[in-house]
């Protein structure tokens, strides 16, 4: 399972990722099953403020493990602000991740509930660190904003998404996106829950502040159907449909989950 092979099979899925990154055991591991008696509502959690620059799009791929809207984030145009961070942070990508079914498929759980899919928007400490990747393996490098999908009316702002996923429906495959305001898939209220989590996938670093939103936005059957037609495998490889691409809840261990409402 050496560099680039993990993956989410049997062989190479999330149960067998510690023998590569053993901080997979670590102290504080995402996702997480979140207990809502057990958060709570902290005070002095800020308000959340996003500003998106549509201009700021500029690819869409598919890395074989979802796939990946990337933004320039060379300058302060696409930011986020306030909750639980201190000062701001840029979007680098969103992405998402998803079941074979529409009854499973989101990686953070309310009370042991899923849902179909789950999108995350991944930002990166422009205070303190340089780049994404310095930021990426530092406790305080990455804000992650966590929106789950609920199937239900046709939601058109996904629509451009899904539209360029037959340009990239093998892994390698990239084609320019651009023009989008990733905004337009949060929902209208931005009531979250927040602790001190990793990245979902290798190398599983522990430097995300996550940002989990209350509520979810919908999606119709047909459209997240869209998001199956993917592919885990190259030109050449044989088929494997990307479904089921999420990490099962890990340990709170010793954290806290704290609200804003």
């Amino acid at each position: 399972m050496s560099g680039h092979h993990w993956g989410y099979g049997k062989d190479n899925g999330p149960a067998q990722w510690h023998h590569e990154f053993p901080v997979a055991n670590g102290v504080r591991q995402s996702p997480i099953d979140i207990h809502t008696a057990e958060s709570k509502h902290d005070s002095s959690l800020h308000k959340l403020s996003v500003s998106y620059d549509p201009s700021d799009a500029r690819a869409i791929s598919n890395n074989g493990h979802s796939f990946c809207v990337q933004y320039d984030d060379s300058k302060d145009t696409s930011v986020l602000r306030g909750g639980p961070l201190a000062g701001h942070f840029r979007l680098n990508q969103f992405h998402f991740h998803w079941g074979c079914s529409d009854d499973h498929g989101s990686e953070h759980t309310i009370d042991g509930k899923k849902f179909p899919a789950e999108l995350h928007l991944v930002h990166w400490n422009t205070e303190k660190y340089s780049n994404f990747q310095e930021a990426a393996s530092k406790p305080d490098g990455l804000a992650v904003i966590g929106v789950f999908l609920e199937i239900g009316h046709e939601n058109p702002h996904l629509e451009k998404v899904l539209n360029a996923l037959h340009h990239i429906k093998e892994k390698g495959q990239q084609t320019a996106f651009t023009s989008y305001d990733p905004s337009h898939l949060l929902p209208s209220s931005l009531d979250y829950w927040t602790y001190d989590g990793s990245l979902t996938t290798p190398p599983l670093f522990e430097s995300v502040t996550w940002i989990v939103l209350r509520e979810p936005i919908h999606v119709s059957a047909r459209q997240m159907s869209e998001f199956r037609h993917l592919l885990f495998s190259g030109p050449g490889e044989h088929p494997c449909h990307m479904v089921n691409n999420y990490r099962p809840p890990q340990p709170l261990k010793e954290r806290k989950v704290r609200c804003s409402f």
